[in-house]
């Protein structure tokens, strides 16, 4: 009599190699959603700076905010959910500074008077 089907240990190996990469694959995804969420603060970062630029421009002054005032800058409708932003600005230059919450906790800095992008 022929018996088709997998044998109990052939399944428990299949199992063991699917937990295997599961393990390894959750680690994997979670930093991966980290850096995810960074580049978001940097992207809303590198729009305030821009948005800061066009406001100097029309009124000669860099305009200090943070979150939700920072939608008086020109272009900048709202940010990022989670994005944290704080902007000190003066009639000669500004610091602007960005972090995620859901992040890898770094916060990234913006220094218009050292050229942009100094985390």
């Amino acid at each position: 009599m022929k018996r088709d089907g997998f044998t109990l240990l052939e399944l428990l190996i299949v199992m063991v190699i699917i937990g295997i990469l599961t393990a390894t694959a959750i680690p994997q995804y979670s930093a991966y959603k980290k850096r995810a969420y960074d580049t978001r603060a940097k992207q809303d970062l590198l729009s305030i700076a821009v948005a800061e630029e066009a406001y100097f421009l029309d009124w000669e002054t860099y305009l200090p905010c943070s979150n939700a005032s920072c939608t008086a800058l020109p272009g900048i409708t709202k940010l990022s959910k989670g994005v944290s932003v704080q902007v000190q600005g003066d009639q000669s230059s500004f610091v602007a500074s960005a972090y995620h919450s859901s992040g890898t906790g770094v916060t990234f800095t913006w220094n218009s008077e050292q050229g942009g992008l100094t985390q």
